[in-house]
């Protein structure tokens, strides 16, 4: 039969550490719409309209910007959605994923 000492001991060799984040990211282009990515900003990262206007405009002049910090396979799925909506939409806004 194990210790008090010996459980405790099993208790925290099995913590599991929390998962790595990733940050999605939008990309600037010359021909995706400001409306456009206004409208990707609040379907896909549940943004309000003056919170997507912000991130909008900070992707116009800053070149990029954080649209949301997810774990890994969240940040892939909304990469995929948003590359996709965009293609589906004739735009080629570019979004990609970048370690926290």
């Amino acid at each position: 039969m194990a210790t008090k000492q010996e459980n405790v001991n099993l208790l925290e060799r099995s913590k599991t550490k929390p998962p790595k984040l990733y940050k999605v990211i939008l990309l600037n282009d010359d021909f995706t719409t400001m409306e456009f990515v206004i409208e990707v900003l609040r379907i896909f990262f549940s943004m309000g309209q003056e919170r997507a206007t912000q991130v909008m405009l900070q992707i116009h002049n800053e070149g990029s910007a954080v649209c949301g910090v997810y774990p890994k396979d969240i940040a892939e799925t909304k990469v995929s959605q948003v590359s996709e909506f965009a293609k589906q939409h004739g735009h080629p806004l570019r979004c990609q994923t970048e370690e926290n």
